[in-house]
């Protein structure tokens, strides 16, 4: 890899682990509902791509699913969970997405797992088992739950993806799930959540920063350069770089959230990220095979 691309593969899992972490920021009394950030972080991105992506018209009902699945509700269950957890914990558990990811590529598309990528997946779901002895954890599994199942809805939304076939573009993709999630999230946001105008108009200036890092930085820088590196190098060279994701979301929490970091948390993440570190990293061979590479958090 070149240099440039090799800053741009640390760069990526930079940004988004830093983003998801700053989240928390945006999230609570102070900040936005979960529902509703994420419709604003949709609608910031969808109006910044749309106009330079033509219309993917005959994939439009596919992409319409894809955006309710892997957008809204994706977004709706990881940020309302991050909303009770710390922004350390929920990074730790949405590392799920790979082996969830995995068990699903061999259910639809019979993807051969083996037994190293087997045991990525048991090492993964240890670590979360450790990490549920964290007394945080354990005062309240329910924000927990609903980000490990954000990680399977994103694994299901990878499958929808996969099916595309390549017809669309990985940017108009972005742009057009944008697009079609952003009233979804905010019809949901009317149905599931209260008092979204005061929490406009009263949020402080951090939470507006948070979504225009959330809405540009994130979603389109980010993407930019991901798909940019995964267009001109094996998949097996950059996918390793994303096991930066959770240790970019810790440090952040820990500095600009002063999160305590416990045995139980360090353990756990430890595991985890072993684990999906297996799945990830594979032999050229097998990374032909590997189902859709982990994008986003």
């Amino acid at each position: 890899m070149k240099p440039i691309s090799v800053l741009m593969a640390f760069a990526v899992p930079t940004i988004w682990g830093f983003g998801f972490a700053i989240s928390k920021m945006a999230l609570g009394e102070d900040g936005f509902p979960p529902i509703l950030l994420t419709a604003l972080r949709f609608s910031l991105s969808g109006l910044a791509l749309v106009w330079f992506f033509k219309p993917p018209v005959a994939h439009f009902r596919q992409i319409f699913v894809i955006a309710l699945v892997s957008a809204s509700i994706l977004y709706g269950l990881i940020y309302t969970g991050l909303q009770g957890t710390d922004a350390s914990i929920a990074a730790i558990v949405v590392q799920l997405e790979i082996p969830f990811a995995s068990i699903l590529a061999a259910i639809f598309f019979k993807d051969h797992l083996g037994w190293r990528r087997t045991l990525g997946m048991v090492l993964a779901f240890v670590g979360i088992g450790l990490l549920a002895g964290e007394p945080r954890v354990q005062e309240d599994l329910i924000p927990v739950l609903l980000v490990a199942s954000g990680a399977f809805v994103w694994a299901l939304g990878q499958i929808m993806i996969k099916k595309l076939g390549g017809a669309v573009s990985g940017f108009t993709l972005i742009a057009w799930v944008s697009v079609f999630a952003t009233p979804q999230l905010f019809i949901l946001s009317w149905i599931f959540e209260d008092n979204q105008w005061q929490a406009i108009v009263n949020a402080g200036w951090e939470s507006w920063v948070v979504i225009l890092y959330l809405g540009l930085i994130m979603n389109c820088i980010g993407y930019a350069m991901w798909y940019h590196i995964l267009g001109r190098h094996d998949v097996n060279q950059v996918a390793p770089f994303l096991l930066l994701v959770p240790v970019s979301s810790v440090l952040t929490a820990i500095v600009a959230l002063n999160e305590p970091i416990t045995l139980f948390v360090v353990l756990g993440g430890a595991v985890v990220v072993t684990g999906v570190g297996i799945i990830t990293v594979r032999r050229p061979r097998q990374a032909s095979l590997a189902p859709e590479t982990k994008t986003d958090e």
